[in-house]
């Protein structure tokens, strides 16, 4: 059965259920030792530090911690977003600031800070390599052989049937990536909420997430709903939006973003990638149609 396209999204509910799976210590853990090729086995030298609300669009990162003096940001994609290597400078720069809220950075002491190490799970349904950089300088109006301010991040492909290594090494990782194509197998058939109970019942039984899907049930299918239901909302407004490839299009979609996901004009022409020069623009013709 063909998905309600318009159905309205709860902003205030900002989690995931990938951070869900990997809030804590152990599973996060096991995840950093099978990216990094480390062997940590104490929970407990692990620091969560994720920030409740980064600077970009009101939302907070999806996981950040420090391990042996390095700072690790995850975050999980489900549509392939050029843009997060500016994210990832937003976010890491809230981080140290946090982090430097009481010390003198204007000393003649060299402050000491982690070194940062930026990572994407992907599993989203466009073909990308197993390995993947990203780069800040790839955004740049002007492109310098040598830019003075870089920033990199490597995007891992989590679908089946990539990054083998990385899945057998973290077997909570490949377990989440099995419930999700789960959820989207059924979801094309079915009405969403019986997919996701479906894909639950049947993990559950087979042992998949089984003690975490048992414990957290309801939680992880309202969260999937809100999930795959945004997934499907912003695919429809990005189709429909640019696929008429005129003004009344754009403008129609941040109408869109605006009634459904409840968001201010700006930050709808953030997420559909719309130039900060033109903002203004929009915002205009979007007052005169509302006056």
């Amino acid at each position: 059965m063909e998905q309600d396209k318009n159905v309205t999204a709860n902003r205030t509910y900002k989690s995931s259920v990938f951070v869900m799976v990997f809030q804590e210590k152990k599973e996060l853990l096991e995840l950093y030792n099978a990216v990094s090729g480390k062997h940590y086995e104490d929970p407990e030298e692990l620091e969560i530090n994720t920030l409740e609300n980064a600077i970009y669009m009101s939302i907070k990162n999806d996981l950040s911690f420090i391990i042996d003096s390095s700072l690790s940001l995850y975050e999980h994609q489900s549509t392939y977003n050029p843009n997060l290597p500016l994210r990832y400078l937003l976010y890491v720069a809230d981080i140290y600031s946090k982090m430097t809220l009481h010390k003198d950075i204007y000393g003649s002491t060299p402050l000491s800070i982690p070194s940062p190490q930026f990572v994407i799970f992907y599993n989203g349904e466009k073909e990308v390599p197993d390995r993947e950089i990203m780069r800040l300088s790839s955004l740049y109006t002007v492109k310098e052989e040598k830019p003075k301010l870089e920033l990199e991040t490597v995007m891992l492909n989590i679908r089946p049937g990539h990054n083998e290594s990385l899945m057998e090494a973290s077997r909570t990782l490949r377990e989440y990536a099995e419930f999700v194509e789960r959820v989207r197998k059924y979801a094309k058939t079915m009405i969403l909420e019986e997919a996701v109970e479906r894909a639950v019942t049947e993990c559950i039984t087979e042992g998949i997430l089984k003690d975490f899907l048992e414990k957290n049930r309801a939680e992880v299918i309202k969260v999937c709903l809100y999930e795959y239901n945004q997934e499907e909302h912003m695919k429809f407004v990005r189709e429909e939006g640019f696929r008429q490839g005129h003004e009344q299009g754009i403008e129609q979609g941040i109408r869109n973003l605006m009634k459904n996901m409840g968001w201010s004009e700006r930050e709808a022409m953030k997420a559909l990638g719309i130039p900060e020069g033109k903002w203004e623009e929009y915002e205009e013709k979007i007052k005169e149609d509302q006056r």
